[in-house]
């Protein structure tokens, strides 16, 4: 009996032990279940209607841009969001850093391929000959937010470069931009208040020849730098034979050119041919020679238009070169 007891208070004492080392083993061989991941919380969308009615949602903080027009990324560059554009166009070359910047192919038919790769919250397109509806359609399908902007004059561009910040979260920036284009657009007015207008043509290819017309953002921007196309026609690229330019006989031939020198370059070749030189603005060399700026309906389209101005107005501008 005494023995018994013996062994008895031995096995109370070893217990703990003996417990701890169960319980372990036990505990290693019981799987452990994660709680169950809480679903992804969804992205925080807003809802913006874009310049051709389309009702379009957008990310409320949008970080991955791709931009289908060069005005679009020299406007992306001008509200300092360019960290966040990770594709352009082939054509997309200012500023100079835009080169660096992947691309999508051409502005007509980009690679949708490629611009699914890039992974963007948000595509800026442009309408008006530019980006085709079936792209944007195309990129709608995929759950890809575009954002396509219509502007048609000066006044319209101020629009898209506000409703473009806001988009994208860069309404301060944009302020400051706008208010800085607005007194721009105010100072020139003044300088030109009272002064006639300068009747041009502007060439926007020669080889056809093609002008622009009156419902063009490029013919408000004659008119904003005092000058007025002796084109009228419905049609907005308007094909013009050389005969109806020796009747219209305007004063000055307006050129778009990324350098001076190819507008030079392009009068004197122009000079050599027997209708061209009749024409009263080629023997009169009144040719206005400005930034290709003017083609594109961006911010810097007011250098452009600021430009053409001096050089058609220089009275206008005491002391300041053309």
């Amino acid at each position: 009996m005494r023995k018994r007891k013996q062994r008895f208070n031995r096995l109370l004492r070893a217990t703990p032990a003996v417990l701890y080392l169960a319980c372990a083993t036990n505990l290693a061989a019981v799987r452990v279940q994660d709680p169950p991941a809480r679903p992804a919380a969804p992205a925080v969308t807003r809802e913006v209607t874009d310049e051709t009615g389309r009702k379009v949602r957008v990310p409320a903080v949008v970080r991955r841009i791709v931009s289908l027009a060069p005005s679009l990324t020299e406007t992306v560059y001008a509200l300092g969001a360019q960290e966040r554009l990770v594709g352009v166009t082939d054509y997309c070359d200012y500023p100079a850093e835009a080169r660096s910047k992947a691309k999508v192919g051409g502005a007509v038919t980009p690679s949708i391929e490629h611009i699914v790769a890039l992974k963007p919250d948000l595509v800026l397109a442009q309408a008006h000959g530019m980006n085709r509806r079936e792209t944007v359609e195309a990129l709608e399908r995929l759950d890809i937010p575009v954002f396509t902007t219509s502007a048609r004059t000066v006044e319209e561009l101020l629009g898209s470069v506000e409703r473009l910040a806001d988009v994208m979260g860069a309404a301060e920036r944009g302020a400051v931009l706008l208010a800085d284009l607005r007194a721009r657009l105010a100072g020139l007015a003044r300088r030109l208040e009272g002064r006639t207008p300068r009747k041009v043509f502007f060439v926007v290819w020669y080889e056809p020849l093609i002008s622009v017309g009156p419902q063009t953002f490029l013919a408000d921007a004659l008119r904003r730098a005092g000058a007025q196309s002796v084109v009228e026609t419905s049609q907005d690229w308007p094909q013009v034979n050389l005969e109806e330019l020796l009747r219209l006989q305007p004063e000055f031939l307006v050129f778009a050119s990324s350098h001076t020198e190819g507008v030079a370059r392009t009068v004197e070749s122009l000079r050599e041919q027997r209708g061209w030189r009749a024409l009263e603005a080629i023997q009169k060399k009144r040719i206005a020679g400005i930034s290709d700026a003017v083609n594109r309906p961006g911010p810097r389209l007011l250098d452009a238009i600021e430009q053409l101005a001096r050089q058609l107005h220089p009275e206008a501008f005491p002391g300041v070169a053309p």
